[in-house]
């Protein structure tokens, strides 16, 4: 894993921040040749603008980086950008740089590579961390969007339902927490019939499970996190055209964020009951898989008819949040990549999120800007439950009408959630699909950093871990 934050370097080189409004009295501190230089490369200080000049000895001399104007908003994690663009060495912010916290983490995020099948890996440059920023959180913070990024990369053949679980043990190792599965035929035992369902048509060495870590003093609050980890989805019968199959290895997305959730949980040491859930399966197709009108009683007792096997994040999901609701948490959250029409709704950016308790989804929405993790709320519209309705079961695991998918899904969901737990349902989608400052191409951490950010306000830890500003409200 790359290390480019540090603490100091003799041979750092300055790099100065500048905005459009501030330019010409920075240009004006410059040397002639250098203010000459930095002219004719027609740096203007927009946003991202970066420009290098040489030294005497036609070394790398100082860094301009443009901040655009200092009244417009613009991207919390614009310093990624410089290393992508910088050669190997040591830099430092020689002037101030808003947001310090965030503009360290988008400097280690923008060093972000997918290495694990690289023969060979470009040494990445490294930044003095600046005055006030807690280097050890901030490490804590981008090894953790690390982590989740390397799994939702890695190909289907290396990442089935055995080796996700193993993960997830290492992840409990690392943290003396506690581990265990449920494997195979061994789920209908323990009345996850849904989980076993969806994964049975897979082959023996990729057997469905249900993972789970638990973590914490269980006389502290109880925070339950559940993550869909379907780690390859053709789709089922329903099966997807090659081109839908694609990046069916991103589907156990929501598994690696609340994987990752549960990490910075731990490293921070919040005071809090923490347990993951995790069922993981692969939806393959052979003669066992589950047909398009088949009937399934749920954990939870409601019977589901199959509309859809491509529908299958949220059948893993019913009997997961039924098992975690029964213990009835203080607060619970899921992640999922459930609905590519959450992602026509608002584009692979900005993830819908879904809860019943406005005071609660404010602060999602108050933390998910502090920290620039974007959410939006959207609505548990019960009348659109109707689109759920089966003449056979209590409900059709797929909407009718072809409209509002991601608000279905959401209502699927609740119909497994008793109205007496907190919970928040985001529908994210866990991918880059074109380049960004600090968001490479590929797997992504979505809504992670502003979910920590407001449990780190409700429940104070021992440790920081640098996901923005810090901030004294919940």
């Amino acid at each position: 894993m790359i290390e480019s934050l540090i603490e100091s370097s003799a041979a750092a080189v300055p790099i100065l921040a500048v905005t459009s409004d501030d330019l010409d009295r920075v240009l004006a501190s410059l040397s002639e040749v250098e203010a000459s230089w930095a002219r004719s490369t027609g740096f203007d200080a927009a946003a991202g603008a970066i420009t290098i000049i040489a030294d005497s000895r036609g070394s790398i001399g100082r860094v301009l980086f443009g901040l655009g104007r200092a009244d417009a908003p613009g991207d919390r994690l614009l310093s990624a950008r410089l290393p992508m663009i910088l050669p190997q060495g040591d830099y430092e912010f020689h002037t101030a740089i808003p947001d310090s916290e965030l503009a360290t983490l988008g400097w280690a995020l923008g060093n972000y590579r997918f290495t694990r099948y690289k023969t060979s890996a470009v040494p990445a440059p490294r930044l003095v961390v600046p005055k006030g920023v807690d280097i050890a959180a901030a490490r804590t913070a981008s090894r953790v969007v690390y982590r989740v990024r390397d799994l939702i990369n890695m190909p289907a053949n290396d990442l089935g339902p055995a080796e996700l679980a193993e993960h997830i043990r290492g992840l409990a190792q690392r943290h003396d927490a506690e581990f265990s599965q449920i494997v195979g035929s061994a789920l209908l035992g323990a009345n996850l019939p849904l989980v076993h369902t969806v994964g049975i048509a897979a082959a023996d060495d990729r057997a469905p499970r249900l993972v789970e870590l638990s973590w914490g003093d269980p006389s502290h609050p109880r925070i339950t996190l559940v993550g869909k980890g379907v780690t390859f989805d053709t789709g089922g019968l329903d099966i997807k055209p090659s081109s839908g199959m694609l990046l069916m290895k991103k589907d156990m997305g929501g598994a690696a964020n609340a994987m990752g959730l549960a990490e910075l949980i731990m490293a921070a040491k919040l005071p809090v009951r923490l347990r993951l859930i995790v069922p993981a399966v692969e939806n393959a197709i052979s003669g066992q898989a589950f047909r398009p009108g088949d009937i399934f009683r749920s954990r939870s007792g409601v019977t589901v008819e199959i509309g859809n096997t491509d529908a299958e994040g949220r059948l893993i999901l019913a009997d997961a949040l039924a098992l975690a609701a029964e213990e009835a948490p203080d607060l619970l959250i899921d992640l999922a990549t459930l609905t590519g029409a959450a992602r026509v709704a608002l584009g692979p950016d900005i993830p819908p999120f879904y809860c019943h308790d406005d005071s609660l989804a404010e602060a999602v929405m108050r933390h998910s800007d502090r920290v620039g993790d974007p959410l939006w709320r959207m609505p548990l519209w019960r009348p659109y439950a109707s689109m759920l309705d089966s003449k056979v079961a209590d409900i059709n695991n797929a909407g009718s009408g072809g409209f509002a998918g991601s608000v279905t899904a959401a209502l699927f969901l609740d119909r497994f959630v008793p109205k007496s737990v907190p919970w928040i349902h985001a529908d994210i989608y866990a991918w880059n699909p074109a380049p960004r400052p600090g968001r490479p191409e590929g797997g992504e951490a979505q809504a992670i950093r502003a979910l920590f950010s407001l449990l780190q306000a409700r429940y104070p830890g021992e440790e920081r871990v640098a996901v923005a500003t810090p901030t004294p409200s919940a």
